[in-house]
């Protein structure tokens, strides 16, 4: 048999466990999957010293390759970071279970009730890179929403996700569920992605999570349906009614809080009546903090006149998702301008307004073509366990089915169901 026969054949015994693991994952009783997901949460904790030891063998090697500084943030787990995916667990656990929930019941004339029940999607493909919290996000929501999940994390976090998924099955395994619920595939050869993607047999959906080429690759010959995230390029405009004080703070914050996450800051635009109020201040904050910016000629020409750095942005600057202390810079004219910047360049993830006119707040709400559209708030706060849904699988760009921070509802379905009483069509 060949390498490639092989992979294919393990992803076909992978795929068949995660199918009929799916279906009792669709009738488990929530107490049940609550009970999986606190006890999972309490592994994490008492695991803490050795999930770190773990992570530290990814980082080692990450390092050793020449990842960059990004990467390898990206990459590591810290005692803290590891509490946030316990806290995680136990916030999904409270959360109220979607599953069998009927809405919309209504009559009909000929008696009937028709109305519609949430599902489990059934078997949910995760492919991801570098961040190790992944697997316990995503088999998180999975669990709780009635799914089964088949994780291919990054062979860079191989360590980390092989200690992690294997807590994950010791909650499954206390309550009572399948631990084929959630598997995470052994291999990091990356053939086992091109047979996960093309076996719709068995994966109903694919929720890729990664780099541009990864989403490209994906999109390009899958055959099982995805939910997909493209990049975060994400904006800050800061009106001519902005409050400074406020919008200095935003604008540090969404950029600076951490330079790796997609919902980070990428591009800053300034109203030209504001910009001489804003601008130098946030130009110190910047240099103080390592942050190049690059400008458009008259935010350069301002920042210069403060005695500020500032490098002449280029059309690429304005389309690219640093992922790093660097920032695009636009003085534009108002709003107008702003709103067809960021829907020109944009990557319809994360884009927020500093303002104090409300009218302008809700033009800017209903015209940007974002998942996520914010007023006076940082960028960071898109994020599911920030948007009160416990944890995120990911944060779809894509319009159908599920946009946003992908939660628990964004992994389910509807069907109809009707109720009657002997009812026959005449």
């Amino acid at each position: 048999m060949t390498e490639a026969a092989d992979i294919a054949s393990y992803i076909a015994q992978v795929g068949a466990r995660a199918r009929a693991a799916s279906r009792a994952m669709a009738g488990a009783p929530t107490a049940a999957k609550n009970d999986a997901l606190v006890a999972t949460a309490a592994a994490i904790r008492r695991e803490s010293a050795a999930l770190r030891a773990a992570n530290e063998l990814d980082l080692v090697a990450a390092r050793a390759a020449g990842h960059d500084a990004a990467f390898v943030d990206r990459l590591a787990l810290n005692a803290a970071g590891i509490e946030a995916m316990a806290a995680g667990l136990d916030q999904i656990a409270m959360l109220p279970d979607p599953i069998g929930e009927i809405s919309e019941l209504r009559p009909r004339p000929s008696g009937i009730q028709v109305g519609r029940m949430r599902v489990a999607l059934g078997v949910i493909g995760i492919i991801y890179e570098s961040r190790p919290n992944v697997t316990i996000d995503a088999a998180g929501l999975c669990i709780k929403s009635g799914n089964a999940t088949i994780l291919r994390g990054g062979s860079e976090a191989i360590n980390s996700n092989r200690a992690l998924a294997e807590l994950v099955r010791e909650g499954l395994r206390s309550a009572a569920l399948p631990q084929d619920a959630v598997q995470l595939i052994a291999t990091t050869d990356r053939a086992a992605v091109g047979a996960l993607i093309t076996s719709p047999q068995f994966v109903d959906v694919i929720v890729p999570r990664g780099g541009k080429s990864l989403i490209e690759r994906i999109a390009r010959e899958s055959k099982v349906p995805m939910i997909k995230h493209l990049d975060g390029i994400c904006h800050v405009y800061i009106d001519d009614d902005a409050d400074v004080a406020k919008a200095i703070s935003i604008a540090d914050n969404a950029k600076t809080q951490r330079y790796a996450p997609c919902n980070t800051m990428e591009t800053l635009l300034v109203a030209r009546g504001m910009a001489a109020a804003v601008l130098p201040e946030l130009g110190r904050i910047y240099a103080a903090k390592n942050v190049e910016l690059r400008g458009d000629e008259a935010s350069c020409k301002l920042l210069a006149a403060a005695g500020l750095p500032c490098v002449p942005a280029t059309e690429d600057d304005w389309r690219t998702e640093y992922l790093a202390p660097i920032l695009a810079v636009r003085i534009v004219d108002g709003i107008d301008a702003a709103i067809e910047h960021i829907n020109t360049y944009g990557s319809q993830h994360t884009d927020a307004i500093v303002t104090e006119h409300h009218s302008r707040a809700m033009r800017f709400l209903r015209e940007v073509d974002s998942a996520s559209v914010m007023v006076n708030a940082s960028t960071r706060f898109a994020d599911g366990f920030e948007y009160g849904l416990g944890a995120e699988i990911g944060i779809s760009t894509d319009k159908l089915h599920a946009r946003g921070p992908v939660g628990l509802e964004g992994l389910t379905s509807m069907k109809y169901v009707v109720f009657g009483s002997g009812q026959i069509r005449n």
